[in-house]
C-alpha cells in the first residue's frame, strides 16, 4: 500500500508549503499580479491623514472632502473617527470641519479647535 501512494504521489512534502504561499497569495489578489485585491485600513487611513495635511494655513475642508481625496466619498465618519485618534500636533486636524458649517468635534477639545481656527484668520 505505501509503494501505492508513493508511486502516485504527485508533490513531495517539501512542495506542500509552497503551494499554500501560492494558494495564500492567489486568494489575497484574485490570481493577479500586483497589489492586493483588497483595501487595507491602513492605507485609507494614510491617505486621510495626507489629506489633511496637504490643507494649506488659512483654509478649511469638510469631512466629506476629506473622505473623497482619500478615495471613499461616503466614509465622512470613517475621517472623524481617524482624525478623533490622531494625537500627532504637526497633523492639522483642526482645519476639517462639518458641512452644515459648525465646528465639529477635536480630540484636544472644541476650544482649542475655534482658538487655532481664530489664529488662522478662519473663524
Amino acid at each position: 500500500m505505501d509503494n501505492l501512494v508513493k508511486k502516485h504521489r504527485i508533490f513531495r512534502e517539501s512542495d506542500f508549503s509552497v503551494i499554500m504561499v501560492m494558494m495564500k497569495k492567489y486568494h489575497k489578489t484574485g490570481g493577479k499580479i500586483g497589489k492586493p485585491a483588497y483595501r487595507t485600513p491602513s492605507s485609507f487611513r494614510g491617505r486621510v491623514f495626507k489629506a489633511v495635511s496637504s490643507i494649506p494655513r488659512g483654509k478649511v475642508l469638510t469631512y466629506r472632502e476629506v473622505a473623497k481625496r482619500a478615495g471613499n466619498p461616503g466614509a465622512s465618519r470613517a475621517v472623524g473617527n481617524l482624525l478623533k485618534q490622531n494625537y500627532d500636533p504637526k497633523m492639522p486636524c483642526h482645519r476639517v470641519v462639518r458641512a452644515d458649517g459648525k465646528i465639529g468635534g477635536y480630540n484636544r477639545g472644541e476650544k482649542l479647535k475655534v482658538k487655532k481656527l481664530k489664529e488662522e484668520g478662519i473663524i
